[in-house]
């Protein structure tokens, strides 16, 4: 059956990372009264439970508090690793030991809202564990009479933090522990009543207080930090994708920049003929047999090289390279060619002046000169 027995917490204190971490006495040996219906009895009255020495002190029962989790008030199931995360808070430590009547264990409490609650007042801690219970009549050896024994073997499962206990001062049950398992009840139900009424605390809901248990306390406050937390991921989440949108609109700007600076022109159009018009001229005053048409600059440049100096001379060079060794050619040829130095410049007047002088020149030295020839010759 599962079980739920309570003590008060004391003795807490601080480390130098924040967490909360005390000793306490959590379980102990003898008789506790529970109710029948509690234990699938039929009559509603009161059974006193025996919890042997031998049951309590058991070294594997006792060897399962180690490391089990805290959590706030009970949970409706046993905690397992697929619920660990959402109901953990802190854990047992490893040193339990028995003091006296009871069992005294270390625990660490790591979650800010538990230790907040427990700092306020939440001050009680409540076993949730399995055992077995066999129902027979004894006398205890204070000399208590009982109804029921608890046989073992005692697995904890985990300990809870409560508001408020229904029990004696040692071992008292919180909130929350009907859901779980069957508790102890040593209080009358007119005191019961008293203290629950009393364990109220306020908690602030926007601009408003609300009164609410103390064991609700944590829930609603670990909500509220839950809630910020996802209010705040969501405008860190919207600023980076404004952001996002701000750096395409940027990109896109400057894609149409480059695309405006980089369009044809008129004018520059006109500068590409007149380039390609002087690039073919050239080629072909260095070959007449190269194939200008549909053919690159870079192709006809390098087919230029080519002709002039063989295919050795391009072979796995770069387009730079190539493009410097066509300059070169094409200086070479602008200077060798004075066909080509017609074309480029057109005909000038001291160049048809010369030609003409020495043609008079030549004429008038062979008129005489001719009487001087031998005859015959």
């Amino acid at each position: 059956m599962k079980f739920t027995d309570t003590a008060e917490l004391a003795g807490t204190r601080r480390t130098a990372d924040g967490y909360l971490v005390a000793d306490v006495l959590c379980a102990r040996m003898g008789c506790q009264d529970y109710q029948g219906t509690d234990l699938g009895l039929t009559d509603a009255g009161m059974v006193p439970v025996f919890r042997p020495e031998s049951v309590v002190f058991d070294k594997a029962s006792m060897a399962t508090f180690a490391g089990k989790p805290v959590t706030v008030g009970h949970p409706a199931d046993p905690v397992t690793a697929d619920n660990w995360k959402n109901y953990a808070v802190g854990d047992i430590g490893e040193d339990v030991a028995r003091d006296g009547e009871s069992i005294r264990v270390s625990i660490k409490v790591m979650d800010a809202v538990a230790i907040k609650a427990i700092e306020g007042g939440t001050q009680q801690i409540s076993m949730g564990y399995t055992t077995g219970i066999e129902m027979k009549d004894g006398t205890a050896p204070d000399g208590t009479k009982y109804r029921a024994v608890q046989v073992g073997p005692i697995r904890i499962n985990h300990l809870a933090i409560v508001d408020r206990a229904r029990g004696g001062d040692k071992l008292r049950i919180g909130d929350g522990a009907e859901s779980w398992g069957a508790a102890p009840f040593t209080m009358s139900k007119k005191e019961e009543d008293s203290m629950s009424n009393q364990a109220l605390t306020t908690v602030v809901l926007g601009d408003k207080a609300a009164q609410v248990a103390v064991a609700d306390a944590p829930l609603i406050e670990q909500f509220k930090i839950d809630q910020a937390k996802a209010l705040s991921d969501m405008q860190t989440a919207h600023v980076a994708e404004i952001a996002a949108k701000d750096e395409d609109i940027g990109k896109l700007k400057a894609a149409n920049k480059k695309m405006a600076d980089e369009a044809i022109t008129p004018e520059k159009m006109t500068g590409l003929i007149a380039d390609r018009v002087a690039l073919e001229a050239t080629v072909k005053l260095v070959s007449d047999t190269i194939k200008v048409e549909g053919v690159s600059d870079a192709d006809l440049r390098k087919a230029a090289v080519t002709a002039k100096f063989g295919d050795d001379m391009v072979t796995g060079e770069a387009e730079a390279t190539i493009t410097g060794m066509f300059k070169a050619v094409a200086k070479d040829v602008a200077k060798s060619d004075s066909v080509a130095d017609i074309i480029t410049g057109g005909i000038k007047a001291s160049d048809s002046e010369s030609v003409a002088d020495k043609a008079y020149n030549d004429n008038l030295a062979y008129l005489n000169g001719a009487h001087r020839q031998e005859k015959g010759a």
